[in-house]
């Protein structure tokens, strides 16, 4: 098992998934040149090519790789499984709000009385034990491929990790801990947080579970208690909030005293956490609601109502505004999307039962958590408090209904939604900053045991050819889109694959080989921009921020006839700003549909023109193509990707 998870069950459902594949070094290498070529300069270029010429040469060092490499697959379930994890999430040293944390968005409900925003969690808090039953008893479904490939089984290990994990800080790595999944093995908790303290509310008593009447009376005496000014204790959770190496050296001086460690316990071994917000203002947009779910609103605000290292918050605020906050690094977006479509179902399809069973007789009050605060933790929490409110001013969200079309439509011109949008974000970028770009776009590896993600590098050659001449108004042919896709979702990517070989050598202690040290390998890994498909079948929608300072997050939502993006960036960036690229995002989407729409009208015409003769035949087919190589080129590109 992976070094870095403690103690984790692996459902027998994915036992005959087979390993993921280690591609050829050649055809990485070949691959990898193409996809830096048109970010390089030609002296760039030159140097890189020979630097990978000599990497990859018949008994270099790339080949001695490589079959160490060869020899870890065999003897492990997922031979990149630590080095992804530790290189994307836990050697990350930046705090988790906002750059490493998505969020989902509910819809925004209407609660008129404050009983109302209590109902609504314990009614949430009811589906979240039933799904965790389904995880209890392994009864929930596998999941099977869709788009690219339909139909592979999936690997679910990741949906075990959801209620049972726990992200550790450390001063130089991160630890995904995990607990053993079974039937109650103990009363169960979760953590509620309420004007910044925390209570340990059971949901399991005398080995039987609470209903609903049961959860919202036990909210009811959480709420009053959070009330009690004198009891009210320092917003601990702001340390949370603040660089990882900042926490694990709070979290050290915490440790000191035992009324601490045991707090800290609770929290840690808890299933979840749910989060009871203030209201925050009046003005609740989509935007305002992402960037609320993101950072809290900051210290002045809920900010400290949170526990970033728990996999799973729920936010539930007074004003309405409700969603869930996930620490990435113990499962992909997907299964947060299985989590909450199945939770907000259950809300919908399962009226609340607040007389649903007898209650738990004498049930005892909920506890607060204790702290005991030095000067140092006070001087602390003012510093996480003052980075995290940096967070707030430095975020520049913009969330948009794109509704002049959606999926539907551009499933009729024959190609790949999602391929389709990243042209369209490649020519947004390109209208805006005038160049090609180092971008990401995750795709699932999850046919493969214990698979993650690997990376489809969606800033092409092909794409970047596309983009110019749509922005000097030419209609020119152009190719390749899907392709990489599956490359990538069949392990045949090259972004895991570099990463192992830089790994390996580092467990041989061999010297950082030239080929990760050239100025080629810095730029096509500073993906400016962070790209992810993330669909829903309910009202909801995600989104993250920037991974680069300079970058922008780009998350969206196909619906049958509209498309929900969420873009990020920072307002300290004087490259960047999330309005205009959402701009130049909505007419390349329009320019897109008017190409679609002029290519549709060439080839309708062509088809009329099929019953002259043989004589006349072929000039009319030739013009055809000439009025459609437009299309063409550009249908190559949202179906093949590379």
């Amino acid at each position: 098992m992976p070094k870095n998870l403690a103690v984790f069950f692996i459902p027998q459902t994915v036992q005959g998934l087979p390993k993921l594949p280690l591609p050829a070094l050649k055809d990485t290498l070949e691959v990898y040149l193409r996809c830096v070529k048109h970010l390089l300069t030609e002296e760039q270029f030159n140097k890189t090519q020979n630097i990978v010429k000599q990497f990859g040469a018949p008994g270099g060092v790339g080949e001695l790789l490589q079959s160490k490499l060869m020899e870890r697959r065999q003897n492990k379930a997922n031979w990149v499984y630590d080095y992804w994890l530790n290189d994307m999430y836990l050697n990350n040293r930046l705090a988790l709000p906002v750059n490493s944390s998505p969020v989902m968005v509910f819809p925004q409900q209407n609660f008129k009385a404050p009983i109302d925003s209590l109902r609504f969690a314990a009614h949430l808090i009811s589906g979240v034990l039933e799904y965790k039953t389904l995880l209890d008893a392994h009864a929930l479904p596998v999941d099977y491929a869709r788009g690219q490939l339909a139909g592979t089984p999936l690997c679910m290990e990741q949906y075990y990790r959801l209620f049972t994990s726990y992200r550790l800080p450390g001063p130089e790595r991160d630890t995904l801990v995990a607990q053993e999944s079974s039937v109650m093995p103990e009363p169960e908790h979760i953590i509620v947080a309420c004007k910044n303290q925390f209570f340990v509310l059971d949901v399991v008593i005398n080995f039987r579970r609470l209903n609903e009447r049961d959860l919202l009376t036990q909210l009811e005496k959480i709420a009053r208690m959070a009330d009690i000014e004198e009891e009210q204790l320092p917003p601990i959770g702001l340390l949370t909030s603040d660089g990882r190496t900042e926490w694990a050296e709070a979290r050290s001086a915490l440790m000191r005293e035992s009324t601490n460690r045991d707090s800290l316990d609770m929290i840690e071994r808890c299933l979840c956490l749910v989060c009871l917000d203030d209201a925050t203002g009046p003005e609740l947009s989509d935007t305002t609601r992402a960037m609320l779910m993101l950072h809290g609103g900051g210290a002045a605000k809920n900010g400290g109502n949170r526990w970033y290292d728990k996999p799973m918050q729920f936010v539930v605020g007074a004003d309405g505004c409700c969603g869930v906050v996930c620490e990435h690094s113990a499962f992909e977006g997907i299964v947060l999307v299985q989590c909450t479509e199945y939770l907000l179902k259950y809300m919908i399809g399962s009226p609340s039962k607040l007389v649903r069973a007898a209650s738990v007789s004498e049930l005892p009050a909920p506890r607060r958590l204790r702290w005991k605060c030095t000067p140092e933790i006070h001087k602390l929490l003012a510093s996480s408090a003052d980075k995290l409110q940096r967070l707030v001013k430095n975020l520049d969200m913009n969330v948009h209904k794109f509704y002049d079309y959606g999926k539907e439509f551009i499933k009729k011109q024959k190609m790949s939604p999602d391929a389709y949008i990243q042209v369209a974000l490649q020519l947004a970028y390109y209208r805006c900053h005038g160049r090609p770009v180092s971008t990401y776009e995750s795709a699932s590896i999850r046919r493969f045991k214990e698979g993650r993600v690997d990376n489809i590098r969606s800033a092409t050659p092909e794409a970047l050819a596309f983009v110019k001449a749509m922005t000097n108004g030419e209609q020119s042919a152009i190719s390749a889109q899907t392709k990489y896709t599956i490359l990538a979702i069949t392990g045949m990517a090259i972004d895991n694959h570099l990463l192992g070989l830089r790994e390996i050598a580092h467990d041989l202690k061999i010297e950082k080989p030239e080929i990760f040290k050239d100025e080629a390998h810095l730029i096509s890994n500073q993906f400016i921009l962070s790209t992810s498909q993330v669909p829903t079948t309910v009202e909801m929608f995600c989104c993250y921020g920037p991974v680069l300072p300079n970058g922008y997050g780009a998350c969206y939502n196909p619906q049958s006839n509209h498309i929900i993006f969420s873009v990020s960036s920072f307002r300290e960036s004087p490259e960047t700003s999330s309005a205009e690229f959402v701009k130049c995002l909505v007419q390349g989407l329009l320019d897109m549909r008017d190409l679609c729409n002029k290519c549709n009208s060439g080839s309708n015409a062509a088809a009329q023109r099929q019953g002259q003769t043989l004589e006349t035949e072929s000039n009319y087919s030739y013009r055809a193509l000439e009025v459609c190589s437009c299309c063409r080129g550009f249908s190559a590109v949202v179906t093949k990707k590379i």
